[in-house]
């Protein structure tokens, strides 16, 4: 057996004993919405405008026990959504989920990241979170992956970053050492753990970073083992994670929590400083260095990367242009909750916004069928709320030009 095999069979011995996520199977659809899984609002944050055809396929790749897959299923009704894992003993959960859930426009198939091309066709959106990081070879994997992308596709990826997961790491280390010859033994990894934690000194920083940040979830077994005692994990800083981005020969889009990287947040109070950020060469990937000084700025915010890339060609749109927009169709996005009651509800990050009168008549005439100029002729509304609209995700638009 090849390092790789060994890899991947003790990354399998895991979710077949721990199967991930541990979350409880409903009767029912889910509740609430991720706009990263929603086709519309996911395409409209990449490129600004709603995308042209809503019955795609849509790959999750490395589904588990298909916590993400039966949301794919529910906020997609127009599209088939295929789910890949590596663990046998996952994929039976995620099986009985979307089937307890209604969520019956899914195929499920017993494969690896590497052997990806051995599905047909190509996929218009492709979800891979939480899942390269835990390969044996994370460039590889993402290869796979973007011969599966469509032309004018999107896909999703998830991985961990080194600075946010210092203690995690420390920990990781700590139990791997106390195991001895017992490592591999998940079971008693998780015991391990516990026994360390809580042994701890209260002011220890390790014991404080678990309590603060990760004890809620890390109740269940299943999440303590998949960040204490995964036999297989590589963490990312900038600079790495857009080497495995220009391996992936796909186009960045964008990070879907943009506001973690935007440096104002920070440094804000500077503006001298924001002015020597914003003075970086490109051409020297100023970018990536704006991302780097956001990063070493703010370590512990940073435990993991989560972005979009595309498969050319790629269209964006900034409705620059006042004729464009006037001409443009726009409809509420399908993951904002609430707002037909009231000027004051749930964003697509669930965050509370506030409209004034003039965008939340505006909102509520949005029909999917009036262009932007004919509502206008119906509301005391201005270019400048359509565009602080859009600007928000709040709506969608469509081109007509």
């Amino acid at each position: 057996m090849s390092d790789s095999q060994a890899i991947s069979a003790a990354v399998a011995k895991l979710y077949n004993t721990y199967p991930f996520p541990p979350e409880p199977l409903l009767d029912e659809p889910p509740p609430g919405y991720n706009w990263r899984w929603n086709w519309l609002t996911a395409y409209n944050f990449c490129t600004g405008q709603k995308p042209a055809q809503t019955n795609v396929r849509i790959l999750d790749a490395g589904c588990g026990t298909g916590v993400g897959t039966e949301y794919l299923v529910h906020l997609n009704p127009d599209a088939t959504v295929v789910g890949i894992d590596l663990s046998a003993g996952a994929l039976a959960v995620a099986q009985e989920r979307c089937q307890k859930s209604g969520a019956n426009r899914v195929e499920f198939h017993h494969l690896s990241l590497f052997d990806v091309e051995q599905l047909p066709g190509e996929f218009e959106l492709i979800n891979c979170v939480g899942v390269l990081h835990h390969t044996p070879d994370p460039i590889r994997g993402i290869q796979a992956l973007a011969k599966k992308l469509s032309p004018g596709g999107i896909m999703h990826i998830f991985v961990y970053g080194e600075l946010g997961r210092w203690e995690i790491k420390l920990m990781q280390e700590a139990i791997a050492l106390l195991q001895g010859e017992k490592r591999g033994d998940y079971t008693d990894g998780v015991a391990v753990g516990r026994q360390i934690f809580a042994a701890l000194p209260e002011d220890n920083r390790l014991r404080k970073r678990e309590q603060e940040r990760w004890s809620w979830e890390n109740q269940r077994d299943g999440y303590f083992a998949d960040m204490y005692v995964h036999p297989q994990e590589i963490d990312y800083n900038i600079n790495t994670v857009f080497e495995l981005i220009d391996a992936s020969g796909l186009e960045f889009l964008g990070f879907s929590n943009p506001k973690v990287w935007d440096l104002e947040r920070l440094i804000g109070k500077a503006p001298e400083l924001i002015e020597r950020a914003q003075n970086l060469s490109d051409a020297s990937g100023g970018l990536r260095q704006r991302y780097r000084l956001i990063e070493i700025l703010d370590p512990q915010a940073i435990t993991h990367y989560e972005f979009f890339l595309g498969r050319s060609p790629i269209h964006r749109e900034d409705w620059a242009s006042d004729t464009k927009l006037m001409s443009a169709v726009p409809e509420p996005s399908p993951c904002i909750q609430g707002w037909r009651d009231s000027q004051q509800f749930f964003n697509q990050d669930y965050q509370i916004v506030r409209l004034n009168d003039a965008e939340w008549q505006f909102l509520l005439a949005c029909d999917g069928n009036q262009t932007t100029a004919q509502i206008l002729q119906s509301v005391n509304a201005s270019l400048a709320d359509v565009r602080s609209l859009q600007k928000q995700q709040i709506i969608l638009l469509t081109s007509r030009i």
